[in-house]
């Protein structure tokens, strides 16, 4: 992005040398100099028109690596069905030291709330597979490369039988311990993994990163920002929608990360946006468009207004849970809530210096030890 101005600037540098020396024009007719002007209008606008702002640059500190990829690592695509037969969609990474004659510990690993299985979920994947274990990154059923219609739907008990799915893959591979499967959820994720592991107790433990209760943050808003009023006008909003697809209307998205921002836009938009909105993580599957990205169905994000993973969270124990979560991310309230429910074993593990999106990508702030020793200890032989 840097260099492309550069090079832009130094281009428009020459050509106004070129044409104003002196007070004269040199070498230049009058309508090749129209003509570039009018091309560099013609780009501005088509930038602006696209949404990109060529002088941003994304925040890439501490060790920012999405995409990361290992030479230790096989990746394989697979599919697989859950109990609604749908083909869920995942990647299987196994790393080139396992022992395929023997059974191994396997981690599922699920991706943010409107991200899919490349954002977040695959570095996570590799990062643990380096480690020895046998890891799948999964798209929830909706989303990515799974299948579901429409697109970008809201259906928390799929997305937690999606889950169960992965474990009936994993627990059918001849090198994974059906016995010492664990999972990972990351952001929205984190809750998806709660609800399907109070079901499946095929689920040996059970941790999650900068979690989202998709529940309470949209009953409530974070920190409870949000009043019943307020409440009643989304879902009376969404249910009048409801009337327009019925009828063969536009579909309608919400929430989500803006695509631009200006001078009013909110630190928590920032965060968002420095991730999903730029090379950092940006990522469009096959079949959709930028500009739907990361936004669910009106209609359906309401199905999250009658969703608590959090009720019965202590059902969960003797199997042991691990919430981390930032010093500074304005999700921890979540964290904090779901360890004060849960009961033993379990630990909240702050990471000192992080906010929320930090956990996603920044290999620096990721305690992979910590969830290396967590998963090391908890599916070990028994």
């Amino acid at each position: 992005m840097n260099e492309g101005n550069v090079h832009h600037d130094s281009h428009k540098r020459i050509f106004f040398k070129t044409i104003i020396r002196k007070g004269v024009v040199l070498k230049m007719k009058k309508k090749t100099i129209i003509r570039r002007v009018l091309t560099v209008l013609a780009l501005g606008l088509l930038l602006s028109a696209t949404g990109v702002c060529a002088a941003y640059t994304p925040d890439m500190s501490n060790g920012a690596d999405n995409f990361y990829k290992s030479n230790e690592v096989t990746m394989k695509k697979v599919e697989f069905k859950n109990q609604y037969n749908m083909n869920v969609a995942g990647n299987l990474f196994i790393p080139k030291s396992l022992k395929k004659n023997t059974k191994n510990p396997a981690i599922i690993v699920g991706h943010p709330m409107g991200a899919v299985k490349e954002q977040s979920a695959n570095l996570y994947a590799t990062k643990m597979a380096e480690r020895g274990f046998v890891t799948l990154s999964l798209d929830l059923s909706f989303w990515g490369e799974s299948e579901g219609q429409p697109r970008n739907a809201v259906s928390p008990d799929i997305y937690a039988e999606d889950f169960s799915a992965a474990v009936d893959f994993l627990g059918t591979r001849p090198f994974v311990d059906r016995d010492r499967i664990g999972v990972l959820g990351i952001c929205g994720s984190g809750s998806f993994v709660i609800s399907a592991a109070k079901i499946d107790p095929r689920m040996k433990a059970i941790a999650t990163v900068s979690m989202y209760d998709m529940g309470a943050a949209n009953r409530n808003g974070l920190k409870h920002s949000q009043t019943l009023e307020q409440r009643k006008k989304i879902l009376e909003e969404a249910s009048e929608q409801r009337y327009v697809e019925f009828t063969g209307g536009k579909t309608k998205y919400t929430s989500g990360t803006v695509h631009e921002l200006n001078e009013n836009s909110t630190a928590i938009e920032r965060e968002f946006y420095d991730f999903y909105r730029t090379p950092r993580g940006e990522f469009t599957p096959k079949g959709t468009s930028p500009e739907l990205t990361t936004h669910p169905t009106l209609t359906s994000n309401v199905k999250f207004m009658n969703f608590y993973p959090f009720e019965d969270i202590e059902t969960i124990s003797p199997r042991p849970m691990l919430f981390i979560t930032g010093e500074n991310a304005h999700s921890r309230e979540f964290s904090e809530d779901a360890y004060k429910l849960a009961a033993e074993p379990k630990e909240l593990y702050i990471v000192p210096g992080a906010g929320h999106v930090d956990l996603y990508d920044r290999v620096n702030l990721i305690p992979f030890d910590k969830l290396e020793s967590f998963f090391k200890e908890n599916l070990k032989k028994k």
